[in-house]
C-alpha cells in the first residue's frame, strides 16, 4: 500500500496536487511529514487550501480530517508558520 490514493483522506484531486509537487508515494509523504508535504505542494499548486493540510495530517495519523482540523489546527498552523520562515 504505497499509493497515495490508498490513504483514506486523500482523494484524486489531492493526489494530483501531490504528484505535481513530486510526492508520489506514501513512503515519501511519511518521510516529508504533513507540514513539509503541504509546503511543497502549495509551492506548485497555489490553489491548495488549508483543507489539504488537514487531509495530509489525517492521512498520516488515521484521524478523521474534521478531528484534525479541530484538535490539531493550532499546532499545525504554528508548525507551518515556523516552516515558512525558512522559505
Amino acid at each position: 500500500m504505497n499509493d497515495i490514493t490508498s490513504l483514506k483522506s486523500l482523494g484524486p484531486k489531492s493526489a494530483q496536487m501531490l504528484e505535481r509537487a513530486g510526492i508520489t508515494s506514501v513512503a515519501q509523504l511519511r518521510v516529508l511529514g504533513t507540514v513539509e508535504a503541504f509546503v511543497q505542494t502549495k509551492r506548485v499548486n497555489p490553489e491548495a487550501s488549508l483543507n489539504l493540510l488537514w487531509a495530509l495530517e489525517s492521512a498520516l495519523t488515521g484521524q478523521p480530517w474534521q478531528e484534525v482540523a479541530r484538535q490539531h489546527r493550532t499546532s499545525l498552523l504554528l508548525a507551518l508558520e515556523e516552516r515558512q520562515k525558512f522559505l
